[in-house]
């Protein structure tokens, strides 16, 4: 039997972009190395509880700055999340858009994007899995659902 996803407690994903290694104020810390048909992720996955929250932490150049853009494994950090329970994944990007009015500092969501990344695969289906994924609505629209 499958359990109603619906019902289960949430369990947030963090990504950490550049420079951002660990999450501060985790209780019940500890680091898993998770292993994915994809090969490796980044680095290990941390595990923590934030306020009561479930909180998985994957820094995505590794800790160290060890893996530049161009060799990160995408779909293995994404089915490493999952594995570890993953339901949200919030991604941190460290560019700033001035030209928009942002701050730095600013939390900003994005409901909608333009994938322009090339020369890499591109989906988690290969040769003998055929799968068609809507890009309509790429976002999480609880995640993205502005509060009150």
């Amino acid at each position: 039997m499958v359990a109603n996803h619906t019902s289960l407690p949430p369990v947030l994903g963090i990504i950490g972009g550049s420079g951002i290694y660990d999450i501060e104020g985790l209780s019940d810390v500890r680091w898993e190395a998770v292993n994915t048909p994809f090969g490796a992720p980044s680095d290990e996955l941390m595990f923590g509880m934030l306020d009561g929250q479930q909180i998985v932490f994957l820094p995505r150049h590794g800790r160290g700055h060890r893996v530049p853009p161009s060799e990160l494994n995408f779909r293995a950090n994404i089915d490493a999340m999952k594995r570890a329970g993953v339901t949200e994944i919030v991604s941190h990007f460290g560019g700033r858009f001035p030209e928009r009015g942002f701050a730095a500092g600013t939390f900003v969501i994005v409901d909608q994007f333009i994938d322009r990344t090339f020369a890499r695969v591109k989906a988690f289906f290969e040769t003998g899995l055929v799968a068609h994924v809507s890009m309509a609505d790429p976002v999480c629209g609880r995640l993205g659902r502005p509060s009150g």
